[in-house]
């Protein structure tokens, strides 16, 4: 089991340097002198032509580009990922003081959609081609069909204009009690969970709806064990495997999806921001935010490894059960 769990995360090194250099790569087709990402524009605004021809060949940035990737991607590394041409502030900095807002975010709208979707799934799979059932599938694909963006205007105008229940706009969590501060983050984090609970609740009704049908589901009822220990020990145990690939799948499209989210609330995370820079042509800062949701994507796919090796011994054992050793 440990051995296959360390050569997955060790599979992520060359993964995540073929990322970075594609990411380096459209830094360097990107408009603009690289010396100016590195370097604060109130430093820039002092340096002399001869100044700044002298820092690039100290600099290295005459050097072939390979060599300036490593040189990058070990600066990266040590947390120096530049400067934005736009604010003048460090981006290591940025990135420290928006992320936690936006990982803060994307699970709590996790975990709203793994309650709601896991509670109507399951309801839906025991109470099957009932009335419950209709309803949950109807409510389940007017939900897949809504953009997040959608849902969080219609819950804006509803529950922060008219009800005025909930902040319309902003984040902060400076000078108010935790309980304060959550009203900034229900709005948003349940617009971005609903399209994930509608899709969760429909995976997992068929997927208990599937193990249904398997002959030690039907063995257990002929045990006579009762129905909520059949649907809860049996069924749902082993639907498990599915539903949580889904909601690893999901968890970095839900991270991407905060970015339209936050837009629409004014959530300051990394999810407005990236979209700040990319109308301000701020390029060192958009490729430094898509390399971090790239490696969230591939951490997300790991995740999904390691999950099925744990319910599925069959994996981390690559096919020797029942084979020769």
């Amino acid at each position: 089991m440990l051995k296959y769990f360390v050569g997955r995360i060790l599979q992520l090194i060359p993964m995540i340097m073929i990322i970075g250099l594609v990411v380096f790569i459209g830094l360097e087709l990107a408009p603009g002198d690289p010396l100016t990402a590195m370097i604060s524009p109130d430093q820039l605004s002092s340096i002399t032509l001869e100044e700044m021809e002298a820092m690039r060949e100290s600099l290295g940035l005459n050097d072939p580009m390979i060599v300036r990737y490593f040189r990058w991607l070990i600066n990266l590394l040590k947390g120096d990922m530049g400067y934005s041409v736009v604010t003048g502030s460090p981006i290591s900095q940025i990135i420290q003081n928006l992320l936690p807002a936006t990982l803060k975010l994307t699970f709590a709208a996790l975990i709203i959609s793994t309650i709601i979707g896991l509670i109507f799934g399951i309801i839906s799979a025991i109470k099957s081609n009932s009335i419950i059932d209709y309803i949950s599938s109807v409510i389940g694909v007017i939900g897949i069909s809504m953009p997040e963006f959608f849902i969080g205007i219609i819950a804006l105008l509803i529950f922060a204009i008219r009800l005025k229940w909930f902040p319309a706009q902003g984040r902060t969590d400076y000078g108010l009690s935790a309980i304060e501060s959550l009203k900034f983050l229900v709005l948003p984090a349940c617009s971005l969970g609903l399209v994930l609970a509608a899709a969760l609740m429909r995976y997992t009704r068929n997927a208990m709806l599937d193990v249904l049908n398997k002959d030690y589901v039907k063995t257990a009822r002929a045990k006579g064990l009762p129905e909520w220990k059949v649907y809860f020990k049996h069924v749902f145990r082993n639907s498990l495997m599915p539903i949580s690939v889904l909601l690893c799948l999901r968890l970095p499209m839900m991270i991407g999806g905060s970015v339209v989210i936050e837009q629409v609330f004014g959530y300051a995370g990394i999810g407005s921001r990236l979209l700040t820079a990319i109308n301000g042509s701020d390029y060192q800062l958009v490729l430094v935010i898509v390399l971090l949701l790239s490696i969230v994507s591939l951490l997300a796919s790991v995740l999904i490894d390691m999950i099925t090796a744990l319910l599925d011994p069959r994996v981390r054992l690559g096919g020797d059960i029942g084979g020769g050793k």
